[in-house]
């Protein structure tokens, strides 16, 4: 009977196995693949009951089992999932053979250029050798002459014809031969994961820079986009195209007049007189390269052009190359000859640097191909749910509006105003201004008053302090200015300056809106709140919104310029809304070698601003103090405002004294953001303006060994500035705090400073329950009221944030009262052990 049973089972589980076996290998007709594909597509991992449900529904599937679908859902998840993985690795392959490809040729390249180098050495070598003592002149070999084409070589399609060969080969040897010596961009590391290869020229006449990339864009929409270079370069005023006209073969020829803006008030803009070839070569590149020509005053109009220095550009242009699979290898050219000798000598740098042309033209058209590249594939996404290509236009405009006002051109109806015979600010009107984008326009009763300055600044990190005005607006602007400015430009009828009283609580609330894919330029919306002060407006919203712009504030970034530019914006923030922009521009200047500047006079505005003598005035260090910085900069500020006719002589001299202020209080914060004020040499610079420092570091330290009954740090060998120095760098965070019923911090060290994010100039501003939760404050309260009768406690581990919104952890915290020579108490101190970020 056992027998039977088990060969029962075993010819039940070999029918079983055989039947299985059988449905491992089913064979679907096309009518159900259709029927599967069609669930497939609306659930990719339907469930038990979706798939019972399918059979029942499809009759083709009736004569599959349940368990045979689900391994179908199965295989197919499976080969979607392996189809996008070998997508992507063939997108990545691609990416790294052309890149590959590219670095080879650079590889090439440099190494023809090591054996030019090494026979020009070679040959030199021997002429030292063979010729008289002080007859050779060692540069003799490597001086460049470019000739010169005038008007009168282009008075016909063939001339112009071989201008344009003549163009395309020169700048051809630049972009992959060894025409110009090109040496690595400081800061720019080649590889497939860089952004691209960099390069800066070096015994060159004139400024040139070089840029090589991949862009995932056909080679026509690449050409399209830099051809444009209003919408990507922001120092482009306008270009128009005079004469245009196909060449024999294939080409296009073009003569243009291009106006470019001064990036200072100190020098006068720059225009250039060229000839643009577009051509395709015989292997299918696209090549667009450029040249000046010259002739005095050539151009559609010469009477505008009376307001620029001719400029001049040499064999340029862009060299693109479709890859394989799609995109593109691009080289791109700048070589320009700026005529520095028209500007300040203090300037010059920025007419002659190629870190400078590098960082304004050739990386900044690479970055923006790749931005746009990056839109059209839907990676970047903006806050809002604006498009892309909307908040791009609010940068853009931002930038040109800001530049206008810099540069005060008198066909755009800017005129130079004297404002009661004072020199420190330049004060222009501009009475035909209408503020109009789109179908938006709003037509001033007045017009706009703009009042800009430059001034020099000597050690002062660019980043840091653009990132410090941009993160403290309350230690430089008034907010009612900017209530002015926002209800002028909503057409209201208050007077000037403003009918409703109301009271701005000093706090900015940051939006960001979008970002460049590298981040070097950010947009986003700043809310100033406000509080009414009359009780009929108590349910009206008093609240300012500022559109800004904030760029360049990357410490490592090389020869770029660093701006933060903002606008009053109605709060619905409509796409066409009017724009009157303001803001501050820092460009960094290269230090001459040997140059030994008098610190005193480097706060001594240039130009207009020579007669305001503002020496360093800050008696507080700063927290954000940057790696250690030589060079010198120029800040150019320029504000605008909008007046009523019959209030332009009100609103000039308001706005002469809000700018003065304005600069006063950035030059007390570029003295407090120096490096060399915490230099370990000299001590922190609160030791040298502020002798109560030196004797709150005493009694810091003198209560914490009386109260606690240890040292915080060895008193008995330390007295003085050494003492505070000490306490400046202990590794702990030490802050001091008022006994007010809403304790505001008096003191920080380098630590406290650090975790806060913030700078002594404007830790008066903090108070405690701005760094603590709800339940920190009431834990923190409860403890300073024992403190008072103790004189000391601790506080177990918990977390604080920073002025940035970061949350900062901390293992403990130790609290003492902090006692004056007479035994009054004079403020609480704390003492944050090993904080971290989190």
């Amino acid at each position: 009977m056992a027998m039977v049973a088990q060969q029962h089972r075993e010819s039940s589980s070999g029918s079983m196995n055989k039947h299985l076996d059988c449905g491992k290998y089913v064979r679907y007709t096309a009518e159900q693949v259709e029927a599967l594909e069609r669930v497939y597509a609306e659930c990719p991992k339907p469930s038990s009951l979706r798939r019972q449900q399918l059979i029942r529904e499809c009759p083709i599937l009736s004569n599959i089992e349940p368990k045979q679908i689900k391994v179908w859902f199965q295989n197919r998840r499976c080969r979607e999932k392996q189809r996008k993985e070998s997508t992507g690795l063939q997108s990545v392959n691609r990416k790294l053979t052309a890149m590959n490809k590219l670095l080879m040729e650079e590889n090439d390249r440099l190494q023809k250029q090591v054996s030019q180098l090494i026979s020009e050495n070679g040959y030199m070598h021997q002429q030292l050798q063979t010729a008289p003592v002080g007859t050779t002149d060692p540069n003799c070999e490597l001086a460049v002459t470019t000739p010169q084409h005038s008007l009168r070589d282009a008075n016909n399609p063939a001339g112009l014809l071989s201008i344009a060969e003549e163009t395309l080969a020169e700048f051809l040897s630049k972009a992959t031969g060894t025409a110009v010596d090109w040496v690595q961009m400081p800061g720019m590391k080649p590889g497939p994961d860089s952004v691209g290869i960099f390069a800066i020229s070096h015994r060159c006449r004139g400024v040139a820079a070089r840029a090589c990339g991949l862009v995932s864009l056909e080679p026509p929409r690449i050409a399209e986009i830099l051809k444009d270079r209003n919408i990507w370069f922001r120092d482009c005023r306008s270009l128009e195209v005079f004469t245009m006209f196909q060449a024999g073969n294939g080409g296009t020829i073009e003569l243009l007049y291009t106006q470019t803006y001064a990036p200072t008030i100190l020098a006068p803009a720059r225009d250039f007189w060229t000839l643009r070839y577009t051509t395709t070569l015989e292997n299918g590149s696209l090549v667009v390269c450029e040249r000046s020509l010259s002739g005095t005053g050539a151009g559609p109009n010469p009477a505008t052009a009376s307001q620029f220095v001719r400029a001049d550009i040499l064999p340029s242009g862009y060299l693109i190359r479709p890859c394989d699979g799609g995109g593109s290898i691009i080289h791109i050219v700048d070589h320009l000859n700026l005529g520095a000798w028209s500007v300040p000598e203090v300037l010059r740098p920025l007419y002659e640097s190629s870190k400078v042309v590098a960082q304004k033209m050739t990386i900044a058209a690479l970055r923006y191909i790749r931005q746009i590249a990056q839109e059209t594939s839907g990676e970047v996404v903006y806050g809002l749910g604006r498009q892309p290509a909307v908040l791009r236009t609010f940068s853009q405009r931002l930038i040109r509006g800001f530049n206008d006002a810099i540069n005060g051109f008198s066909d755009d109806g800017w005129s130079i105003l004297n404002c009661g015979g004072a020199e420190d600010v330049v004060v222009a009107v501009n009475s035909s201004k209408n503020l109009s984008t789109g179908t938006n326009t709003v037509s001033l009763l007045g017009g706009i008053l703009c009042v800009k300055a430059s001034m020099l600044l000597q050690n002062v990190p660019s980043a840091v302090l653009i990132r410090f005005l941009r993160e403290h607006r309350s230690e430089w602007a008034d907010f009612n200015v900017d209530a002015y400015s926002a209800a002028a430009l909503k057409a209201s009828s208050y007077a000037y300056p403003g009918m409703r009283p109301t009271r701005f609580t000093g706090s900015q609330i940051i939006m960001p809106l979008g970002h460049t894919i590298e981040h070097e330029e950010m947009l986003e919306m700043i809310r100033l709140e406000g509080d009414p002060l009359s009780h009929e407006d108590a349910f009206i919203s008093r609240d300012i919104h500022l559109l800004q712009m904030c760029s360049g504030i990357d410490e490592n970034t090389v020869g770029a310029c660093s701006e933060l530019v903002f606008a009053p914006i109605d709060e619905m923030f409509p796409d066409d809304a009017p724009l009157l922009p303001s803001g501050f521009r820092v460009n960094p200047l290269d230090p001459k070698p040997g140059d030994l500047q008098d610190p005193l006079n480097s706060y001594k505005t240039l130009d207009l601003t020579s007669s305001l003598d503002v020496r360093p005035v800050a008696k507080h260090a700063a927290g954000y103090a940057a790696s250690s910085c030589s060079a010198r900069s120029v800040l150019t500020i320029a504000f605008q405002f909008p007046f009523e006719r019959n209030l332009q002589d009100n609103v000039a001299t308001f706005a002469c004294q809000y700018v003065r202020s304005v600069i006063s209080s950035v030059q007390r914060v570029a003295m407090a953001i120096t490096p060399s004020s915490l230099s370990p040499a000299i001590g922190p610079k609160l030791s040298m303006h502020s002798p109560e420092a030196v004797t709150l570091a005493h009694w810091i330290c003198q209560s914490y060994s009386y109260h606690v009954g240890v040292e915080l740090v060895r008193t008995d060998s330390l007295n003085g500035e050494l003492l505070l120095k000490t306490l400046w760098h202990h590794q702990d965070a030490i802050l001091c705090c008022s006994l007010k019923a809403l304790p505001v911090l008096t003191f920080a060290n380098q630590a406290g400073l650090d975790m806060l994010e913030t700078t002594l100039l404007a830790l008066q501003d903090i108070t405690l329950d701005k760094i603590f939760d709800d339940s920190g404050c009431k834990a923190m309260f409860s403890e300073l009221a024992k403190i008072t009768q103790q004189g000391f406690s601790y506080l177990p581990g918990g977390i604080c944030m920073s002025t940035m919104g970061r949350h900062v952890s901390y293992e403990q915290a130790i609290l003492w009262k902090v006692a004056a020579e007479d035994n009054s108490v004079h403020c609480i101190a704390f003492a944050f052990v090993n904080w971290s970020f989190v």
